[in-house]
C-alpha cells in the first residue's frame, strides 16, 4: 500500500485583509489530494504561515478562530462552516477575516 496521496489537482487560496498582512502575500496555489479536507488545508496554511496561528487560526492548527472563514470560488453565499468537506481541484478558496467590535 502506498502511503503517497494521489494528487486530484490545484485550488488557490488568497488572503484578504489581515490574513494578508499576516501571511505577506496576496494568494498561493496549493495542490489537492484526495480525500483532504478544509481542516487540512487550514492545517497546511498554520504550517506554510505560523504567524496566522492564534491571530485567524485556531491553536489547535486545524480550525479558524471565530469570525474567519473560506469563501469559496467569491461566492459569499458559500462560506466553509464545516471543515471536514472536501475542496475541488480549481476552487479559489478566499480567507476572510472578519474583525469584530462592540
Amino acid at each position: 500500500m502506498s502511503l503517497v496521496k494521489e494528487n486530484l489537482g490545484s485550488i488557490t487560496v488568497e488572503f484578504t485583509n489581515l490574513a494578508r498582512l499576516v501571511a505577506g502575500v496576496p494568494e498561493i496555489e496549493m495542490q489537492v489530494s484526495l480525500g483532504e479536507t478544509y481542516a487540512d488545508i487550514v492545517q497546511r496554511l498554520g504550517k506554510l504561515y505560523p504567524d496566522l496561528v492564534g491571530v485567524l487560526i485556531d491553536c489547535d492548527g486545524r480550525t479558524f478562530l471565530s469570525s474567519n472563514m473560506f469563501i469559496i470560488n467569491n461566492e459569499m453565499s458559500d462560506p466553509v462552516m464545516v471543515m471536514d468537506e472536501h475542496p475541488r481541484p480549481g476552487d479559489r478558496l478566499t480567507l476572510v477575516a472578519v474583525a469584530t467590535g462592540g
